[in-house]
């Protein structure tokens, strides 16, 4: 046989590397590495218990804002315009400094614990009306920061200057000035705007969802309204507020169960098997002859 002739003896195909058999598994079979992906159910797992996380805080929430209610002194409710009113204020902060210290924790802790609970509550809406939710979260996130910066300037900085030891004139003048610096003007508007609009937006999306029955909507609603409404009355307060901490554990006990029946999310779903094998694919691939 001549050098010119060629032969149809096929090429010798080297051995694969180790990585090739997983290689081959991935294109192959569809199968996936398993350090890759979580197990199938972490991801509900996680879901799950951040849901039910954020299901708590509506029940928390309602205790400190009743609390805060029930214990903020009487007639310190008000919004320092003029000396006058300052100098009205001050006796009565300065005979319950600690009372009114603690009722402004307690009101800025409510605050920020409703700021959570509308978005725990949105959560609920996953269909029609999941805008609306999401809007009025965004409103209840941003009225409820503005009322805890509120409070700090008005329950906290009133008991701080009726405890301090200055005169009534320098105290009265230091709370007109605070109260009329322009932050506080702003989130005194904020405030006031979003904590009567934000209850009413949520509760037409919980009506329009259908996520919870329409009379726990409306009970959430007016109850939330009359007790954003309340001034500083004493412990009576209470009755007034209860609508809304029943309304509140209602909810929370609703998000809880959805938490329950939450899908897990499980990772990306694998490849159906292919019909070629390994070693048929290598069977196929081109020989070369030689010369």
């Amino acid at each position: 046989m001549s050098a010119t002739t060629r032969t149809n003896t096929p090429a010798a195909i080297p051995a694969a590397p180790a990585r090739a058999t997983t290689i081959r598994r991935f294109l192959f079979r569809g199968e996936r590495p398993g350090h890759r992906y979580p197990a199938e159910n972490g991801g509900g797992s996680a879901a799950r218990v951040r849901l039910r996380l954020l299901a708590a805080f509506l029940p928390v929430t309602a205790v400190l804002y009743v609390g805060a209610e029930a214990l903020d002194p009487r007639g310190t409710d008000q919004v320092v315009t003029s000396t006058g009113v300052a100098l009205k204020l001050l006796p009565i902060a300065a005979a319950h400094s600690s009372q009114l210290y603690l009722s402004g924790s307690l009101s800025v802790l409510a605050l920020g614990g409703l700021a959570v609970s509308y978005a725990a509550i949105a959560a609920l809406v996953t269909g029609r009306g999941w805008v609306i939710a999401t809007i009025a979260a965004l409103l209840g996130g941003v009225g409820a920061f503005a009322g805890a910066m509120l409070n700090v300037i008005g329950g906290i900085s009133l008991a701080a200057a009726a405890s301090a030891h200055m005169a009534r004139g320098a105290a009265a003048r230091f709370l007109v000035t605070s109260f009329g610096s322009v932050p506080s003007q702003v989130v005194e508007y904020v405030y006031f705007a979003s904590e009567y609009a934000t209850p009413v937006v949520m509760g037409v999306a919980l009506w329009r969802s259908r996520a919870v029955p329409r009379w726990l909507a409306v009970l959430f609603t007016a109850g939330l309204e009359v007790a954003e409404s309340m001034g500083a009355i004493g412990p009576k307060v209470v009755l007034f507020m209860l609508p809304f901490a029943v309304a509140m554990i209602l909810l929370a006990a609703r998000i809880w169960r959805a938490a329950g029946r939450h899908t897990p999310m499980t990772g990306a779903t694998p490849a159906p098997p292919a019909a070629t094998s390994p070693d048929t694919a290598a069977a196929a691939l081109p020989t070369t002859s030689g010369s």
